[in-house]
């Protein structure tokens, strides 16, 4: 078993990749670096993202960047209320000359699949979806297909439009590993994609910087990193917090959490702390890992009550406390 310096060594050299790709996403998305962080990290983790922000801050841009980096399929399916289940994964076509049915493959099959604004789609398509997220394959007729590896799906959320949407279910919601906040960008980057973007052709063109296999190779060591003992406890005790606050002496949460995060949440949490790791170059997981990736790992897991919502508390604000209170190790 290697040591964390050796890990730590090895890393740096099947990361060398993290730098370019990053540089070269960057020529053509300004800002958004927390976005892409995560992206890199459902990647490495081989995990789904939920990204929720308001139109136009380049969320399609950045993942359609993100898969001409990596030379992947890529796929923008627009969910509607009268989208089919057929319309994701295929169906069977019948042939009237040969009396067989051939199956046609729905744009599911691709890499990289952006579900622009995914909760309005009825029920029938979310479960369509379920099954390709988390069995990484789906059933046309009686035939089940696997999905193409890497198989990513990046899902968007409208904040502000309301109408005509369908909440997503609890056990999709706990299906994607994180949920990304997008924010709207800053003075100077907005000053730099005026200067990118004010044109009627904008250059989007970015040269491959890795392949697939980088990815699925990068997957492998992210597994080997090192996660001691005592980081295993905070982060069981940090989603136990989210179940029974009050246990862990922290107080003015009683009644506010419905729901805490599930045992999956303890696994994306290890799995997304070691890709933050890994990201950093190194070979074993921090508490600062756990901390900074704890939010996007927890924020859609936590099922807030009335009471809360009557305090004008949010999951991000419970997350915050439960942050601030747990001793560090």
């Amino acid at each position: 078993m290697s040591t964390p310096q050796e890990l730590t060594e090895q890393i740096r050299l099947t990361s060398h990749w993290v730098g370019p790709l990053q540089t070269e996403i960057a020529r053509v998305v300004v800002g958004q670096k927390s976005l892409i962080e995560g992206l890199l990290v459902g990647l490495l983790t081989n995990g789904h993202i939920l990204l929720e922000g308001v139109p136009g801050l380049a969320k399609t841009l950045t993942v359609k960047t993100l898969a001409q980096c990596i030379h992947t399929g890529f796929q923008r399916i627009q969910f509607t209320p009268d989208l089919l289940p057929a319309d994701l994964i295929g169906t069977l076509i019948y042939n009237p000359r040969t009396g067989e049915f051939s199956t046609k493959q729905g744009p599911l099959f691709s890499n990289l699949i952006l579900a622009d604004e995914i909760n309005r789609a009825p029920a029938k398509v979310q479960s369509a979806l379920l099954e390709a997220m988390q069995e990484r394959q789906v059933t046309i007729g009686d035939q089940t297909y696997k999905l193409p590896d890497p198989f990513l799906v990046l899902a968007t959320q409208n904040p502000l439009e309301q109408e005509g949407t369908y909440s997503l279910p609890e056990a999709q919601l706990d299906r994607f590993m994180l949920k990304l906040k997008v924010g709207y960008p800053t003075r100077a980057e907005e000053r730099s994609i005026l200067d990118l973007m004010g044109t009627s052709n904008p250059k989007t063109d970015v040269q491959r910087v890795i392949d697939p296999e980088d990815i699925i190779r990068a997957r492998e060591m992210v597994n080997s990193i090192f996660v001691d003992d005592r980081v295993k406890d905070y982060i069981i005790s940090l989603v136990f917090a989210t179940r029974e606050p009050g246990s862990f002496g922290i107080q003015g949460l009683d009644g506010m959490l419905r729901y805490g995060a599930s045992p999956r949440a303890t696994i994306a949490l290890t799995l997304a702390s070691r890709a933050r790791a890994f990201l950093a170059g190194r070979g074993f997981v921090t508490p600062h890992d756990v901390k900074s990736v704890a939010a996007d790992v927890l924020r859609h897991r936590i099922l807030i009550s009335y009471e809360a919502e009557a305090e004008e508390m949010t999951s991000e604000t419970i997350i915050a406390k439960l942050l601030h209170h747990l001793p560090v190790p």
